[in-house]
């Protein structure tokens, strides 16, 4: 990663990157505006490409600052210890909400791997790829206590539907991030429904 930037102070340098993260992740690398980014971060074009080589130096910042990011305070947080399914869910949440209090745009980075990008881009993006970490579904669904699950059911299809079912969670809470401001979240009233959610699986799942 560039120096530059990396050096800069918390606000100006996360003021930045979540800026160029929500115009790539909405309107793909060949669409994006470093205008618009340079406006939205609150400083000039000139004083960015200062920090940073070029547009697709930035790109490559954003992902990669926000891919260790994911890793460090997200995957390699979570307690896996933790057996019943329902609880690691629960933490898995828990965890998403403190991120996106700080990167708002944080949980669209997988975006910025869309078949629009051009091919110089996905040439990269696939480089790094091969080094990304093993899928969520296989991270949170590996070695849970399975005895709690009603005898009757096929438990490899249980975690897919449970899957499908916290997707459609998450999806909602990106959707009300997207809608409004970050600072007027109601984040108590999003673990309130999050709790109400999971003890409603448990009920159809667990014995």
């Amino acid at each position: 990663m560039p120096i530059k930037l990396l050096e800069l102070e918390t606000q100006r340098r996360d003021a930045i990157l979540n800026a160029a993260l929500k115009e790539f992740a909405i309107k793909g690398y060949n669409e994006a505006s470093t205008n618009v980014i340079a406006k939205e971060a609150g400083i000039s074009k000139g004083l960015m490409f200062h920090y940073v080589k070029s547009k697709k130096d930035l790109f490559f910042v954003v992902y990669d600052y926000f891919t260790e990011m994911m890793n460090r305070e997200y995957f390699e947080l979570m307690n896996y210890d933790e057996k019943d399914i329902f609880e690691r869910l629960r933490q898995s949440y828990l965890l998403q909400l403190e991120l996106i209090k700080k990167y708002p745009c944080i949980f669209e980075v997988n975006k910025l791997s869309a078949d629009s990008n051009p091919d110089e881009i996905k040439k990269e993006l696939a480089k790094k790829y091969k080094n990304k970490q093993i899928s969520c579904f296989e991270r949170m669904f590996d070695l849970i206590d399975e005895s709690k699950f009603k005898d009757s059911l096929d438990i490899g299809k249980c975690k897919h539907f449970i899957l499908w079912s916290n997707i459609g969670f998450t999806n909602q809470i990106l959707e009300e991030a997207r809608n409004f401001q970050y600072d007027k979240l109601d984040y108590d009233s999003i673990v309130e429904k999050l709790d109400e959610n999971l003890q409603e699986l448990r009920k159809i799942f667990y014995k």
